[in-house]
């Protein structure tokens, strides 16, 4: 009779240690776990992911011939720059025979009504910004600064021109131009 209630009461015991400690172990804390290293996984690969892509892309960004990006750079800057800017003009005017006398930058009156409001604008990745200079010069010196504006390592656009006419041959110009830089 030995023979049969030892071994009953061990497969009692274990089916007890089963139930009360192995059993809630595994559903709690053992599961939790595994779930939290799943998720560790799927970060681990995006970042995988995320490292490899880094790499080509820098890879690639080194690949262009230096001289190539300082140009880029010039051509759309990450910055507006304003004073870099000014003194530009200005050379550009001097060498022109153009005399500046007035630089603003011009608000826009849509985007500053919509301020706290996420526009599109607000997602394009090359930003803009609107002068308006005022110069006193002859006609020759308007078409020679246009020409030096044309031919401007920077991108800008002239928007408007206004001629206010003189019988001494000097006229007063009012120009609009955009800027433009990488955000």
């Amino acid at each position: 009779m030995n023979s049969r209630i030892l071994p009953s009461l061990s497969i009692l015991l274990s089916l007890g240690i089963f139930f009360v400690y192995v059993n809630p172990t595994w559903n709690n804390s053992i599961l939790a776990t595994q779930v939290k290293i799943a998720e560790a996984d799927q970060t681990l690969v995006a970042a995988t992911k995320y490292t490899t892509q880094q790499k080509e892309l820098t890879d690639a960004r080194n690949a262009i011939d230096p001289t190539n990006l300082g140009r880029l750079s010039t051509f759309l800057p990450d910055s507006v720059n304003n004073v870099g800017l000014v003194l530009d003009l200005n050379a550009l005017a001097a060498r022109s025979g153009l005399s500046l006398s007035n630089i603003d930058v011009v608000v826009n009156n849509a985007n500053a009504s919509a301020q706290g409001a996420l526009s599109v604008a607000n997602a394009n990745p090359v930003g803009s910004v609107n002068l308006s200079l005022s110069a006193i010069g002859t006609y020759e010196a308007l078409k020679a600064f246009l020409v030096g504006i044309e031919k401007s390592a920077r991108l800008l656009d002239v928007r408007d021109v206004v001629v206010r006419g003189s019988d001494t041959g000097v006229y007063n110009y009012q120009m609009k131009i955009r800027l433009y830089w990488l955000r």
